[in-house]
């Protein structure tokens, strides 16, 4: 099988390589992992070209994510559902609009549901019946209050990160299965770094993705 996994940054990436090249040596899984670059434009570009060229059976995007949920502990790592665009549109009289209120796209337009991207494989590939939740890309960190309020009022997201809607564009269009892992780094809006948990995020992202591919390999063993 045919697996690649991307992720934004190699911080993000760089760990779960080195493990997975020791553990998966002899394996079914045929695995390459791949840096996307930074934001919905680098990671959409980048994930065309490894769709064209990898024809991969799967590909898994891990990365952290900042959560709008304090009731979620840092670290916790969950599976991406549905994610929506939070940043693009129009802001006229201090209100933003997105691209459906503004008439530019169609709400049942390919490959927006409702609006959404949605993940039309999530229960198969969700092997390890993870917390499912919907989430936001954004090319702007969102630090503002009152950004924060009409994202959640627009979307009801739990998580945002900055590549999530290039994976499920790409998986959708090109009909290749895909599963985005995310931990959980930081609340949405607080700025003391100090507060964040980057590292123990990353190594709890890269435990599970370890996991994750195990429970794939002895699905294939069936």
């Amino acid at each position: 099988m045919r697996v690649i996994i991307i992720a934004a940054t190699n911080l993000e990436l760089d760990g779960c390589a080195k493990k997975a090249s020791q553990v998966f040596k002899k394996s079914k899984l045929k695995i390459s992992f791949h840096a996307t670059g930074i934001g919905m434009l680098a990671s959409g570009v980048k994930l065309t070209q490894l769709a064209a060229t990898h024809k991969p059976e799967l590909i898994i995007q891990m990365g952290i994510a900042g959560s709008y949920s304090k009731k979620e502990p840092l670290g916790k790592v969950m599976i991406i559902a549905s994610e929506s665009i939070a940043d693009l549109g129009v802001r006229e009289n201090d209100t933003f609009k997105d691209l459906f209120e503004t008439g530019l796209q169609k709400e049942n337009e390919a490959p927006f549901k409702k609006r959404k991207l949605m993940n039309p494989g999530i229960r198969p590939l969700n092997i390890l019946k993870t917390d499912t939740v919907a989430a936001v890309t954004i090319n702007e960190i969102t630090t503002s209050v009152k950004r924060i309020k009409e994202i959640i009022a627009a979307h009801n997201p739990v998580l945002e990160s900055m590549e999530g809607a290039a994976l499920h564009y790409v998986g959708c269009l090109t009909k290749t299965p895909f599963i985005q892992i995310r931990a959980i780094s930081n609340y949405v809006g607080e700025r003391n770094k100090a507060k964040w948990k980057i590292k123990e995020s990353i190594e709890q992202l890269e435990a599970y993705v370890i996991t994750y591919l195990a429970a794939l390999e002895n699905s294939l063993n069936k």
